[in-house]
């Protein structure tokens, strides 16, 4: 990369320091007072759309005690100046239109009453629905559930919106089992629930108001249903965090708090503490993220990003740091999906659910952070990296893949297994064999039938065993022309609004942490990123889609070290560098995906994946790189 001679234009080393100082100081800045980071999501229209609809129903059934009307109406507000100039809406203020957004964005104003203020905005959304998706009510429906197919979790929580608004008949609202949730958790892999296994609650309380407006014909379902309604409502209530935010997300909380108070539940003690997350979650100018943060997510990405390019042992703070790592382990079962202890989610706040992404994520940044610090304490962060891989081990589907949240639940979107999540559990097995004695019996703590936690053994071999199947399953699910596809990130401008880029970069980190780059998955792969750079030397999401920061910056990491890349590594560091000049560091683009692909944006992404590529490159070069670390303000 870059070396002397070399055909491809090389890039002043002066310049590629002077953007990685840049972009280390702009994540350092990000940094919280307590040595964590917790990134800031971006606002959703989709969001503001399912929280004022929720707040609205709310009140609307209950004048005498709730007045959120500030807060709806500048919801509202911020959905009229964020409407897209085509008369629809995207999920965030960068997205393209979609149906599922503009139809709840409709709902919200009528379900407010509003809708003849907001005239305007709502004739330009119908003008949009119809030359897209149909003129009638029924073809807007019919458009809707053909975009989710078999899987109900979002398309029958926006069609029993639009229902409650007077806009769908509810005869278009299909019914949802809610009482298969009476069932014992350990049944729902086997009972094919037809959402997926993170909306239970959508399941529970969408099911319920579809129920209490459209009861079923069949005289058997009906009295099923009716009398499975207290016990499912108890599970309901078992499972809602104390915050009230199921998996902290807006949209899940608000569909369950809007069908609560439309079946004359508004004061259930499960609606009031939704409402009461949706009125602590609105931004001050008047919108709602789709999450309340990603701290746990982005801060291992950011001590990753920082070991990668050689940072972290500067880094202030790590003691503090690794602490705060080690508190976010779940150390019991968790109540909402029945995962075992020794997993991590994406935030610290009360409505995470442990999984296979941020898991692996975690045990990588306790691998770099334990190893600095030789003192008794680290012991503690080997028990929990060990109790960690139990966790990943166990969680392996039969497929040789890993899933997100449950073992074998399901092939509905987001519940099958994902390329994306088994690279990084196979990065995190990398890590962690380094300092495992193959000859040792490794110990893990598991709950036994009595309830306690026992210590049981387990033999290295079976997590050497444990990674070919998921190299198989990688191997196995390559694409044709060499790539992989992700679960979890996306690109609007890429077919099918896959990420291929994404997936195939963190794929190639694998393989690369593995030292299997010449494995023939890995060459095959290569060659499709090499392919899929665009002229102006960056990468989209995939080949001839618009560069980006975060896709080019993945590419670029793994490129950096591998073979017969130099050409391309140094153009993409070029353009990388370029933007980082121009200022477009703090412009990140819709990459993330969420449940039923709602999308997102983070602040730190762009910020945190140019860190790691251009100090994995400046190490590469053997260029200086430090900036003074500095401890953040209080």
């Amino acid at each position: 990369m870059i070396p002397e001679g070399s055909a491809a234009q090389a890039l002043d080393p002066g310049r590629l320091t002077h953007a990685y100082q840049a972009a280390l100081s702009a994540l350092l800045a990000e940094r919280t007072p307590l040595g964590y980071w917790s990134g800031e999501l971006s606002a959703s229209a989709l969001s503001t759309a399912t929280a004022v609809s929720a707040l609205a129903l709310v009140q609307k059934n209950d004048p005498q005690s709730r007045n959120d009307s500030p807060l709806i109406a500048r919801g509202l507000e911020w959905l009229a100046g964020h409407q897209n100039p085509d008369g629809g809406w995207g999920d965030t203020v960068k997205s393209l239109s979609n149906i599922s957004t503009t139809m709840l964005a409709r709902a919200a104003f009528h379900l407010a009453g509003a809708a003849v203020i907001h005239s305007r905005f709502l004739q330009k959304a119908e003008s949009w629905l119809r030359q897209h998706y149909g003129r009638t009510a029924e073809e807007q429906a019919e458009a809707i559930r053909a975009r989710y197919g078999k899987d109900r979790t979002f398309a029958v929580p926006i069609l029993t919106t639009c229902a409650l608004a007077g806009l769908v008949e509810w005869r278009e609202v299909r019914p949802l089992p809610f009482e298969l949730a009476c069932f014992p958790q350990s049944w729902f892999r086997f009972l094919r629930l037809p959402v997926v296994s993170y909306a239970l609650p959508a399941l529970i309380a969408i099911g319920q108001a579809v129920y209490y407006h459209r009861p079923p014909r069949n005289p058997v379902a009906r009295f099923i249903r009716r009398i499975a309604l207290g016990k499912s409502l108890r599970v309901l209530k078992a499972i809602q965090p104390s915050s009230g935010g199921f998996l902290e997300a807006v949209p899940l909380t608000s569909f369950v708090t809007l069908s609560l108070a439309s079946t004359g539940l508004h004061e259930h003690p499960v609606a009031h503490k939704g409402v009461g997350f949706l009125v602590a979650s609105v931004r001050p100018d008047g919108s709602w993220p789709i999450d309340s943060n990603l701290a746990t997510w982005v801060t291992t990405l950011a001590v990753n990003a920082l070991a990668a390019a050689g940072e972290l042992p500067e880094l202030e703070k790590l003691p503090a740091l690794r602490d705060w790592l080690l508190q976010q382990q779940f150390s019991e079962r968790h109540p909402y999906t029945g995962a075992d202890p020794g997993g991590w989610g994406w935030t610290a706040l009360p409505g995470s659910v442990p999984d296979a992404d941020d898991t692996p994520g975690a045990v990588l940044a306790l691998s770099h952070l334990g190893s600095l610090f030789p003192d008794p304490r680290y012991a503690d962060t080997e028990k929990a990296i060990a109790c960690g891989m139990y966790w990943l081990y166990r969680l392996q589907n039969r497929d040789g893949g890993w899933p997100t949240f449950c073992r074998g639940w399901g092939n509905l979107p987001f519940d099958r297994t994902g390329a994306d999540l088994t690279a990084h559990v196979l990065r995190a097995f990398a890590a962690w064999r380094q300092g495992v004695d193959d000859r040792n019996l490794i110990l893990w703590h598991e709950r036994g039938p009595d309830g306690q936690i026992h210590e049981v053994g387990d033999s290295w071999r079976q997590f050497e065993n444990a990674m070919w199947r998921g190299l198989h399953y990688l191997r196995y699910h390559q694409r044709p022309d060499g790539s992989w596809v992700p679960l979890w990130f996306g690109n609007q401008h890429a077919p099918d609004e896959e990420n291929p880029t994404y997936c195939t970069a963190r794929v190639l980190a694998a393989y690369r942490d593995l030292t299997m780059m010449n494995a023939e998955p890995a060459r095959r792969g290569l060659a499709w990123l090499l392919a899929a750079q665009n002229a102006d030397g960056g990468w989209g999401g995939a080949s001839h889609t618009p560069s980006s920061i975060e896709e080019t910056a993945l590419a670029v990491e793994v490129l950096v070290d591998a073979p017969d890349t130099e050409a391309a590594t140094n153009r993409g560091l070029s353009w990388l560098v370029q933007q980082v000049e121009a200022g477009r560091l703090y412009d990140p683009a819709p990459i993330g995906f969420y449940f039923a692909k709602l999308w997102y944006f983070e602040k730190l992404y762009p910020i945190i994946f140019t860190v790691a590529a251009l100090g994995r490159a400046l190490r590469k070069l053997s260029c200086p790189r430090s900036v003074a670390l500095r401890e953040p303000q209080t």
